[in-house]
């Protein structure tokens, strides 16, 4: 339909006369407002600039911090695909943060369909990189899956070197445009390996606080090396206000074994930890690491692709179906409830459980309001499988252990039904309490 056009005079006769109310009018003045012309199209990493929310999830300390894990992101891609070993992030002394991997560097060729460098397509179109090439990686990170054009969109300048073909590669960004195309600064020395350097200011447009906190991202890396066993993450901060250069460097051969140790130090275990592993030779790779401690609450993590679900999702539930009901069955076949007389719920067996369990999937479907709860459907099926199989057997190698384990969960259950008539005794003491004064107001009331 065409644009309606509107002359002034003619409203106010069509007024006058009655052929036209004020609600039409109005309709009608909206509607001619609303044309071709109103379309806008957002090119390139506009639209990224436009609406940060959409991209980051905030633009608030949540949001600042996620530029770095998207860059970080790129680097753990590269170690879980076998060819990056050592990462490192630094908050410089002007604020900006730089990320430095050894990995094979981001392809600066000229890409085939786009007619310019690789490097430049990874860096100003979104969605672009080797993570939506099955051959390049398998499986990779990135909560949001925009990658590090997001991270140059929203900077004020931004920097990335490829050190990659013998020769270090260099080009520079503003507001995520290209100042100018990849440039080949210099060859490569002897002592140069490959891998790719990313450094960039936040715009102080869009943030509001670009003030970098050491231990939000430290608590992130730390996270990562844990569940990326033999990669080396570093975090040095060299802002001029801190007195002393704080450096932590990362490294867990244990994986999330150790992971668990460290999550559990405080408290003493009842047992050595469980670790479970499918392999990486099935449709979804799961890795496991659980143990109970004398205390009386649960810490579980869960991620996926390194993601940390905080909304839980599939996984999470194969994960506590297949330990509820291996738990259960053991002790049923093995006579250890014989004698107990309250029911065995869900969070009984959870109480006093540190566990970590990662699992690796080829097309996360992410739902939630911050997307980190994993929805495809597949993945329950193979969480519940392999660990009802694994910790039945982990159960019958172990008696003893196993039967401390019961014992444990036979507790929880019986402190949650004491807690529970302890509830209804002081209920029904209320009511007793309460039903006399309320009869004699009764009373009065009738009196009056």
């Amino acid at each position: 339909m065409e644009p309606t056009t509107t002359d002034p005079a003619a409203e106010d006769a069509a007024l006058d006369d009655g052929s036209l109310d004020a609600e039409d009018l109005e309709a009608d003045r909206e509607l001619s407002a609303y044309a071709a012309s109103n379309i806008q199209i957002l090119e390139g990493l506009e639209a990224v600039r436009k609406r940060p929310a959409m991209y980051i999830g905030d633009v608030g300390m949540r949001g600042l911090h996620h530029l770095v894990y998207e860059v970080v992101d790129n680097a753990i891609d590269e170690a879980m695909a076998g060819h990056c070993s050592e990462i490192e992030v630094v908050i410089c002394e002007d604020g900006c943060v730089r990320v430095t991997d050894d990995g094979r560097g981001i392809p600066v060729e000229e890409h085939p369909s786009e007619g310019r460098s690789a490097l430049e397509v990874v860096m100003t179109v979104l969605h672009a990189g080797g993570k939506f090439d099955e051959g390049s990686y398998k499986v990779s990170g990135g909560l949001h899956g925009v990658g590090v054009s997001c991270v140059n969109a929203l900077s004020g300048r931004f920097e990335a070197e490829v050190r990659r073909n013998g020769s270090l590669w260099r080009q520079t960004y503003e507001k995520g445009a290209p100042l100018g195309p990849v440039e080949e600064v210099r060859p490569l020395s002897s002592g140069d390996g490959t891998g790719t350097e990313i450094t960039f200011w936040p715009d102080t447009d869009i943030f509001k606080e670009t003030d970098f906190r050491f231990d939000t991202l430290a608590d992130r890396l730390r996270e990562l090396a844990y569940l990326n066993p033999g990669v080396r993450i570093a975090i040095e901060d060299q802002r001029e206000e801190d007195e002393d250069l704080r450096r932590e460097e990362y490294e867990f051969e244990g994986g999330i074994a150790a992971f668990v140790d460290y999550l559990d130090e405080a408290r003493d275990p009842i047992h050595e930890t469980i670790t479970i592993e499918s392999g990486e030779d099935v449709e979804v790779p799961v890795e496991l690491a659980m143990r109970y401690n004398d205390g009386f609450n649960q810490n579980v993590l869960t991620f996926v692709n390194n993601i940390n679900t905080h909304e839980g999702g599939t996984h999470v539930t194969g994960f506590r179906r297949a330990l509820t009901r291996t738990l259960k069955t053991y002790a049923q076949e093995n006579g250890l409830l014989d004698k107990v007389k309250c029911d065995l719920r869900g969070d009984d067996f959870r109480e006093g459980l540190t566990a970590v369990l990662s699992i690796k999937v080829a097309d996360p479907q992410f739902e939630g309001q911050t997307k980190t709860k994993l929805g495809n459907s597949e993945v329950q099926g193979a969480v519940e499988s392999l660990m009802g199989t694994e910790l039945g057997k982990w159960l019958e190698d172990h008696p003893d252990t196993a039967e401390k384990i019961i014992e444990k969960v036979v507790m929880a259950a019986q402190a949650r039904s004491a807690a529970r008539k302890a509830r209804e005794l002081v209920q029904r003491k209320s009511v007793l309490m309460c039903a006399p004064s309320t009869s004699a107001s009764v009373m009065t009331m009738m009196r009056s």
